[in-house]
């Protein structure tokens, strides 16, 4: 199973992630935006932030999730590369990440996000997850 994908969209990119439960989906919707902007392969989980979030519904919830991830990455100067989330049926999610500070000598520069958008996000619960989200480059 593919953990996740990109797709085309005017002056941003898509993605949609995968998993077999919401949290494993989120996990690499997670793997999916720090791929965007450096190697994950290269990011040494060493450090870790713990985060929670609460939102209004699924869709929300992926939204602050991914604005979280933005934030620490900003914030923090860090890249990501391992993600532990669990939610609960209240929309409330507890997050561990994983990363190290940023070293561009080390990694790889590829595309900086700006934002996480609301436009064409989604969360699918079937057999599978999938959660779909543009980022503003």
């Amino acid at each position: 199973m593919k953990k996740y994908e990109y797709f085309e969209a005017t002056a941003d990119i898509g993605l949609r992630a995968y998993g077999n439960d919401m949290n494993e989906a989120f996990e690499n919707a997670g793997l999916a935006i720090f791929n965007i902007i450096s190697d994950t392969s290269l990011i040494i989980p060493e450090r870790k932030i713990e985060f929670e979030v609460a939102s209004e519904d699924d869709v929300s919830l992926l939204y602050d999730f991914l604005e979280e991830l933005l934030f620490y990455h900003e914030t923090e100067f860090m890249l990501f590369s391992r993600f532990d989330v669990e939610i609960d049926d209240d929309f409330h999610l507890k997050a561990v990440i994983h990363g190290e500070e940023i070293d561009w000598d080390r990694h790889e520069r590829k595309t900086e996000i700006k934002a996480i958008t609301f436009h064409k996000m989604a969360v699918k619960k079937a057999n599978r997850v999938e959660v779909q989200a543009i980022v503003d480059l």
